[in-house]
């Protein structure tokens, strides 16, 4: 066989995996996010001591309200798609796809699992690894802001316009925080890869300890925690959609449009779970666990394997975005709301100070113990 053709099998196999990694992990990424649309409601109904959704069947089976997402897409897309007279029609089209996109994309950087071995070819479970993923998630992330600010713009209504001022100075302002906030784990991992930045996890401390990044910098998660909440807009933090006062930024939006904003809301939670989770919770680490298997402190070893240690590791990270996705539904059906005014000061005078404190406390941890 040529050279060309050997280059020729490259590529396609390069593209064929690249391919199925993002078929196989964006169609468990949206299957999950329709999922949590009917969690969101079947927490709620739990917290105030409901039944919730179980009406939707097929054949006369219901499965506890399993159907319902499915139900509210067909609804959705039946819907008449209104478009104020008045509405610049161009933007106002526009805005639900600057909402998604940016949100979508940024599932490309996040690694679900370490490496597979298919036909003895290496497959990294990431579908773009990226030397400065992080900087990149920070820079995509920011263009959401035109997706709300937009919305509320050319809808031509002074509600939504409100709404979307206070959208966007909400989103700028805890991007702010929330950049600073992660500079710790740029000063202790020494990278901006997500994927380097989850096997530097797998160290251990005094030889039992795991490297989490919830280990060596917990303030600094709880802050990007918070700080992530109030990018994506959810409760105790939603003074851009508040159903008491102003109905928020996408109030003239139906059918499939508004179904953008909406679901775009849910893919956020999701990323901010798999952040939190690759950033300071290990990523798809376990606790011990190597390519070769178990290595438990003591020096004792169980061997597995490459197939089921890969498995446990996709099964880690899939476990620990579930859990905290279920933690921000519990969050938003607890707090009560903030002020606007709470709401900035929050950012400006609480979040923004702490995060500088903890990156002066980690530089000068840094410094002392001789890392610098």
């Amino acid at each position: 066989m040529t050279p060309f053709l050997y280059a020729h099998q490259d590529l396609l196999l390069f593209a064929g995996v690249g391919l199925a990694k993002v078929i196989v992990f964006m169609g468990g990424v949206m299957t999950f996010a329709a999922l949590l649309t009917l969690a969101e409601r079947k927490v709620s109904a739990l917290m105030q001591d409901r039944v919730g959704p179980n009406r939707a069947s097929v054949f006369g089976f219901a499965f506890n309200g399993l159907f319902h997402p499915i139900a509210d897409a067909l609804k959705m897309i039946f819907k008449e798609d209104f478009v104020p007279a008045k509405a610049e029609k161009f933007l106002f089209t526009l805005a639900p796809f600057f909402a998604i996109a940016p949100v979508i994309a940024l599932f490309a950087f996040i690694p679900f699992g370490d490496y597979v071995t298919v036909l003895g070819y290496r497959v990294d479970l990431q579908i773009a690894d990226l030397p400065s993923a992080l900087f990149f998630i920070l820079a995509l992330s920011g263009l959401a802001i035109y997706g709300t600010f937009l919305a509320g713009w050319s809808a031509k209504n002074n509600f939504a316009l409100l709404g979307a001022m206070r959208g966007a100075a909400q989103m700028i302002s805890y991007e702010v925080a929330l950049g600073l906030t992660l500079v710790g784990l740029l000063m202790i991992y020494g990278t901006a890869g997500l994927q380097e930045m989850v096997r530097a996890q797998g160290a251990l401390l005094l030889g039992f300890i795991p490297a989490w990044g919830v280990v060596l910098q917990p303030f600094a998660c709880v802050l990007f925690l918070i700080a992530a909440i109030a990018e994506n807009k959810r409760t105790p933090f939603d003074l851009v959609e508040g159903e008491s006062e102003i109905i928020g930024y996408f109030m003239e939006y139906s059918s499939m449009r508004f179904a953008g904003f909406m679901f775009a809301e849910f893919l956020e939670m999701i990323v901010i779970a798999m952040l939190l989770t690759t950033l300071f919770f290990g990523g798809w680490q376990v606790p011990y666990l190597y390519e070769a298997g178990f290595t438990l402190p003591g020096g004792r070893a169980i061997p597995l394997d490459h197939y089921i240690v890969s498995a446990l590791q996709v099964g880690s990270f899939t476990v620990k975005v579930v859990f905290f996705s279920w933690f921000m539904l519990i969050v938003r059906w607890t707090l009560p709301r903030f002020r606007f005014d709470q709401l900035m000061a929050l950012c400006w005078k609480g979040l923004l100070p702490l995060a500088l404190l903890n990156i002066l406390a980690t530089g000068a941890a840094l410094l002392f113990l001789g890392k610098l």
